[in-house]
């Protein structure tokens, strides 16, 4: 009978086993090894950030790192007993705890006991405690007076996706890393590399898909493409991602994102129902224009080459077609109203019909002129049609004999240069004739504007 191959998962297969193998923590990473470097390793480490973008990897590499016997530099060999045994959980000099089940003092008290004593074959005794703010009070209690004076032999290293339950006393003792979730473009990199190996043709667009339904998880991008390649087998269209995911591709978001800025009502209504009818995932679709959005200020006011933009190259030269001609001030004001149309979808029951209402109102924001642009092209068109003035006419002779004239009434307090430029303009009568074409609400606006 033929041995059954046993088939590793992807984010077990390619989990990062050196530094250099991680992706998207860079400043976590520099830190750590300098501080190799330097002989100067903290007691305690705190690793903050969502899930599955490397905490317990990045604890489990730097505990190799410690105790390596034959390290290259500050990276683990990965070959030595050391590194094999702290990569299969193995090592009686690494202790990893799961405080999601087991956090109570009495699961913390062989901890306590096990500090006491020397590493058997290691530099350091290592403590690895993952999801820590599960742990109760009495349990950080009970490690508190361990933690603040350890032996020299013993480290601890936290990991956790909600750093604000975590004691302010034990956070005051550790060295706090916030990880970041990793970017799309970092996603897409690391994917399609790791397609390569498997010798899986996929398309940039179903990678990038990908990447988007992780939500900068890299753990969550690589179980996707592993559902993919045994869904699909080795060929992967962008079409089988956003089946899978419930996305919307990256032609149809950014069509959206066009309709919007030209006002384009009835396209908006038509892609809106074409992703309804599709099943897309309605709520999606607000932080994905939202970021689509963001990405197309950060290129107006820093350039395409700015390192802040979460794009691909493709996503690039679209949104810098987008850009030309469009007034920033008009996207910060659609970045608000997606903002708050993102806000609202919490506890709306019709997702359709929020987002429908609020994309055209977005659009409206896109193409109606400002008051601020109003009154600009007002003045110039006064000024334009302003006729030269004509000459004085000849003075009359003054009567004969008149009888003197009454005292003036008091004059009022004249208007500022301002008003009274203003007053003139609102008077003209072509400005009258631009002023009936726009709603009720932009004209009081106007005329009630300083």
């Amino acid at each position: 009978m033929q041995e059954e191959r046993q088939h590793a998962a992807l984010p077990l297969k390619y989990r990062p086993m050196t530094f250099e193998d991680v992706v998207g923590q860079e400043h976590v990473v520099r830190t750590l090894r300098h501080a190799i470097e330097a002989g100067r390793v903290a007691n305690a480490y705190l690793f903050i950030g969502p899930r599955g973008i490397g905490k317990t990897t990045l604890s489990r590499i730097f505990a190799k790192a410690l105790n390596c016997t034959a390290p290259r530099g500050v990276e683990p060999c990965g070959e030595c007993d050391n590194c094999r045994e702290i990569a299969a959980g193995r090592s009686i000099d690494v202790t990893e705890l799961d405080a999601a089940s087991h956090n109570k003092v009495e699961d913390v008290k062989p901890i306590i006991d096990a500090v006491q004593f020397k590493p058997a074959a290691s530099k350091y005794r290592i403590f690895i405690i993952d999801e820590c703010h599960m742990l109760s009070n009495a349990a950080w209690n009970a490690l508190l007076k361990t933690l603040e004076e350890p032996p020299p032999h013993a480290r601890f290293i936290f990991a956790t996706t909600e750093g604000d339950k975590v004691l302010a006393t034990i956070v005051s003792r550790c060295q706090r890393f916030d990880l970041r979730r990793i970017e799309s473009n970092d996603i897409v990199a690391r994917l399609k590399y790791i397609c390569g190996l498997e010798h899986v043709e996929a398309e940039d667009d179903a990678l990038l898909a990908i990447a988007r339904g992780a939500e900068g998880g890299m753990r969550d991008a690589l179980s996707s493409l592993d559902q993919l390649i045994a869904f699909k087998g080795g060929k992967i269209t962008e079409e089988d991602a956003l089946g899978v995911f419930g996305l919307v591709s990256r032609g149809a978001l950014e069509d959206l994102a066009g309709a919007i800025l030209k006002g384009d009502v009835a396209s908006i209504l038509t892609a809106v129902d074409a992703f309804y009818s599709a099943g897309r995932n309605m709520r999606r679709i607000s932080g994905e224009l939202l970021q689509h959005f963001r990405n197309l200020a950060v290129l107006q006011a820093l350039g395409p080459s700015s390192k802040s933009l979460t794009a691909t190259p493709e996503q690039i030269k679209t949104l810098a077609a987008q850009a030309e001609g469009v007034d920033p001030a008009r996207v910060f004001r659609i970045c608000d109203q997606l903002a708050d149309m993102e806000d609202k979808l919490r506890y709306v029951l019709s997702a359709r019909t929020l987002i429908e209402m609020s994309l055209i109102r977005a659009s409206r924001l896109a193409t109606t002129a400002t008051i601020g642009e109003l009154m600009k092209a007002v003045r110039e068109l006064r000024g334009a049609a302003a006729a030269p003035a004509s000459p004085p006419a000849p003075a009359e002779p003054p009567p004969a004999a008149a009888e003197p004239a009454p005292p003036p009434p008091p004059a009022a307090e004249p208007a500022s240069p301002e008003k009274s430029e203003r007053r003139k303009i609102l008077e003209d009568d072509k400005v009258n004739d631009i002023l009936r074409a726009l709603p009720g609400a932009v004209i009081t606006d106007i005329r009630r504007a300083p």
